[in-house]
């Protein structure tokens, strides 16, 4: 028998975290929606949302001025639709969904209208640091209801964006060598992606040892602690004096590219994942481009979240890829600031959010 579909009273009001100025801790507080849904929006209760570096950097605000505070913040999660607007035809009510800012198929809508003591607070086609969202359709990607939803929420960016580098931009093959810079989340999921395709050797470079053990567990074959070591001698020692075919720069530092660049084989490929804050500037030799060694800007792993959310999803449940492991805390929405206050020490993996303090 088909369960009929309750309609959904508005106003909404939700619990979010709110980013007021920078470099200070987020703010939660209650928000409200008034409804009700525009063409193309879809309203979504939030399960898991992780903590991406993206976060880190707008509260830092290092891509500059932030015309748009206070706002609020988020763009990996996992929920349940319960709502729809005008137009939608991608998803329907209690599916299964995960959260992404790369677009997908399906109407891009406009932000939503939050309010706060009748005062505006900004957000986006999708945020994940509150209860319930306001999404575009073409930022979410349904799964089968079964699916485990604290991993899922790690598949709208941090798993598609590592994974998708190797698969998607690098295409990197078996027997080719991989070098990754910084060993957080995406790291970690490019060194996953490269270990998945057989690539040899697969090397781990860091300043963090917590990072370096995890990465040999995601299938680092050597790793190299970049305050220890030469990183660029031991680079090529281990690769026989060629310099790694592919380069990830999972990291935002600009003396990491310049070192990233400079591990690369001539010809080589150098994919940034990391964001470097705005104006940075790095110096590369020119005639090792001339040579074919090319350095490109990674786009979100390359990926497509209605093709690459199901695939990963999968790869996951056949025990392909580890993604139980790449959590390293679990945090209620209240405790958000202590969960970044513990990325920023350097606890390695992922810090997740939970919302649902009932679901196991």
């Amino acid at each position: 028998m088909v369960r009929k579909q309750q309609p959904v009273n508005y106003p909404i009001k939700l619990k979010a975290a709110i980013l007021e100025r920078n470099n200070e801790p987020l703010v939660v507080d209650q928000v409200t929606f008034e409804g009700p849904l525009l063409p193309g929006q879809v309203l979504v209760q939030i399960h898991y949302s992780g903590i991406c570096g993206k976060q880190m950097e707008e509260i830092r605000g290092s891509g500059g001025p932030d015309a748009f505070l206070p706002h609020m913040l988020g763009h990996e999660g996992s929920g349940v639709i319960i709502d729809v607007g005008p137009g939608v035809k991608k998803v329907s009510k209690e599916d299964h969904v995960v959260l992404h800012w790369l677009k997908g198929t399906g109407i891009d809508a406009e932000p939503p209208l939050y309010v706060r003591n009748g005062e505006r607070v900004n957000a986006g086609w999708v945020t994940t640091f509150n209860e319930y969202g306001v999404v575009a359709e073409n930022r979410v990607t349904r799964i089968p209801p079964d699916s485990d939803m604290e991993i899922a929420c790690l598949l709208g960016c941090v798993v598609t964006t590592g994974v998708g580098v190797i698969l998607n931009e690098a295409n990197v093959c078996p027997g080719e060598s991989v070098a990754v810079f910084g060993c957080g989340g995406v790291g970690l999921n490019a060194i996953q992606g490269a270990a998945l395709v057989r690539a040899f050797p697969i090397i781990a470079v860091d300043k963090n040892y917590r990072n370096l053990d995890l990465a040999r567990q995601f299938g680092a074959t050597h790793t190299i602690n970049s305050i220890e070591t030469d990183v660029l001698a031991e680079n090529y020692r281990i690769t026989d004096d060629k310099g790694a075919h592919t380069v990830i720069i999972a990291a935002s530092d600009p003396n990491a590219i310049e070192l990233g660049v400079k591990v690369s084989s001539v010809p080589g490929n150098v994919f940034l994942a990391g964001v470097p804050p705005r104006g940075t500037n790095i110096s590369v030799d020119a005639l090792s481009i001339h040579n074919k060694r090319m350095i490109v800007g990674s786009h979100g792993g390359g990926s497509f979240p209605d093709r690459d959310v199901p695939r990963y999803l999968e790869l996951y449940v056949r025990g392909y890829l580890k993604l139980k492991e790449l959590i390293s805390k679990r945090v209620s929405l209240d405790q958000i600031n202590t969960g970044i206050d513990s990325l920023r020490s350097g606890i390695g993996g992922r810090c997740i959010v939970k919302m649902i303090d009932n679901e196991n």
